[in-house]
């Protein structure tokens, strides 16, 4: 019996899937002015529906079939869980190879999502999803140039070498240099993003849709409707040189301390489209090299340290936030100025690659965010539940929604101790964080549902920065949950002080601040005390 409804489960999937698949080709070739694009559309959107079906139901299967009978908290049941798990995320790898494009946008988020999906998916999608994405051939980047400029690459710049230097999910990039010598990155879009990208989309869409019909505690819609709401932005390149203007902007009028540590390519926009984009090139090493930051003279740790500082002030003070700092997309070099640390260690500047997806949180949005963390660093539990329920988690949940920032269990979230957020990145600490994933799935999907996708955004972004943090530090560090306290409260004073109507209020918010600084100076001195006494032990 048991054996009958997975076969039927499959049954489900796959005539939906034929039914999608036949009626949509008919109708695409039947209203389409572009015959061509219709039918190449018509042979490849059924088909990948048709291989997303197969592989959601082999993954469904295994699940149900493997599991069947082994009793919950059995080591053999945990063994053979492992083992699906690994399946299944390699089976789920190679369909995002295969249909490409949006479909590694998905398993790049897939990879960043630590507190929801077994650790194997994780590294999976971690490991391979980054640098290792499919390839437009120089033929298609001759099309897109066409369709855009008119010309061919060759034509339209001095030199150009047809071998990209990196690909990723939307595009890939190719170094040039101008018909004036200047040496560009340009990045051009996949051909099958501009065919395919809504199709897929929908596509996407029903089989995440139609799998939640059928198990509900399996809901990824909130990502969906993610994806739905950024594509078409990240697809607009144009889009992306004006969020890196804006960015570098904003570092200077609002946060001008760190404003020459933070850069981004100057953007050509004559040999700019929506399709194309070409960019100053930018020499540096990618933020997660180590050995090769050490050798430009720069401490890994004030790496950290400036990726902490820039990001909290883009959340805290500016709300305009660039959403997908992974380790591919941030680039380090000496800062060019060639200033140095005391003891003649290179200062580091930051450089930031990918602008397509940034985030805005309003006013009301972006001071509860930063009075949620300033309330996470100072163990202020009264705090963390009154701004967790302004940004949409609820009462029921609040708990839980600062475990996901922090990636700490509420004990520790609360706990006083100087250290109580830092992650060590042990076996310990990572076996935690799983159990609690598996533990509180619905609880998690639930919450995940509920929060403004802004907010989700933020918690993309945290998991990313977490991981470029692991990186360069073999796990968090506190100096980096001051330099988040330390900005989250001038976020919060800041925002007060606009709003101030008398001397009075103005007396307050100076006191608190003042007590503010005063618990940070003591934290910093009780951990700096702590060092002490364990390199003496």
């Amino acid at each position: 019996m048991a054996t009958r409804s997975l076969w039927r489960t499959r049954a489900k999937l796959a005539v939906a899937a034929t039914a999608l698949c036949t009626g949509g080709a008919a109708a695409t070739v039947a209203t389409s002015d572009d015959r061509a694009a219709a039918l190449k559309l018509c042979t490849t959107v059924p088909l990948r529906l048709l291989r997303d079906s197969a592989t959601a139901a082999s993954i469904v299967f295994d699940y149900q079939y493997s599991l069947w009978g082994l009793p919950e908290g059995s080591n053999e049941r945990a063994k053979i869980k492992h083992e699906v798990h690994l399946r299944s995320a390699r089976k789920l790898q190679e369909l995002c190879f295969r249909n490409g494009g949006i479909y590694i946008k998905l398993g790049q988020h897939i990879g960043q999502l630590e507190y929801l999906v077994p650790q194997e998916y994780v590294l999976t999608m971690r490991e391979s999803m980054l640098n290792k994405c499919p390839v437009s051939s120089y033929d298609q980047v001759c099309e897109v140039f066409k369709k855009e400029l008119g010309e061919t690459p060759d034509k339209v710049f001095d030199e150009f070498d047809p071998k990209p230097i990196a690909s990723a999910s939307l595009a890939q990039v190719h170094i040039a240099r101008t018909h004036d010598g200047q040496k560009v990155a340009v990045k051009v879009q996949h051909t099958h993003m501009t065919d395919t990208a809504a199709a897929d989309q929908a596509t996407v869409e029903f089989l995440v849709n139609t799998i939640h019909r059928l198990f509900p505690s399996f809901d990824y819609r909130w990502l969906v409707a993610e994806i739905r709401e950024s594509l078409p932005k990240e697809l607009d390149f144009l889009i992306e040189a004006k969020n890196s203007v804006k960015c570098l902007e904003n570092f200077r009028k609002l946060s001008p301390h760190i404003a020459d540590y933070v850069y981004a390519p100057e953007v050509h926009w004559s040999l700019s489209t929506s399709k194309l984009l070409t960019m100053e090139f930018m020499d540096g090493a990618y933020v997660n090299d180590v050995i090769t930051i050490q050798k430009l003279g720069i401490q890994p740790s004030d790496v950290a340290r400036l990726v902490s500082q820039t990001f909290a002030e883009m959340m805290f003070k500016h709300g305009f936030v660039h959403c997908d700092p992974h380790a591919a997309n941030l680039l380090v070099r000496p800062l060019p100025s060639g200033k140095r640390r005391i003891f003649g260690k290179k200062k580091p500047q930051l450089i930031l690659l990918d602008h397509g997806l940034y985030k805005e949180l309003d006013f009301s949005t972006r001071f509860s965010y930063a009075s949620l963390w300033r309330a996470l660093v100072f163990s202020d539990a009264n705090g963390i539940k009154e701004h967790s329920v302004k940004l949409g988690a609820g009462e029921d949940l609040y708990v839980l929604f600062a475990g996901i920032l922090t990636m700490r269990p509420w004990n520790r979230v609360i706990d006083p101790a100087v250290d109580h957020l830092v992650i060590k990145g042990t076996d310990s600490d990572l076996s935690e964080l799983q159990m609690y994933a598996s533990q509180y799935f619905p609880q998690i999907s639930e919450l995940l549902r509920r929060l403004p996708r802004v907010i989700l955004l933020m918690l993309k972004t945290n998991d990313c920065l977490r991981a470029v943090n692991n990186s360069l530090l073999q796990g968090s560090s506190l100096e980096t949950f001051f330099i988040i306290g330390r900005v989250s409260s001038e976020a919060v004073v800041e925002a007060k002080m606009t709003q101030m109507k008398s001397l009075f209020s103005w007396i307050d918010i100076w006191f608190e601040e003042f007590l503010f600084e005063a618990r940070l100076l003591a934290l910093q001195i009780a951990f700096w005390l702590l060092r002490v006494r364990n390199a003496l032990t």
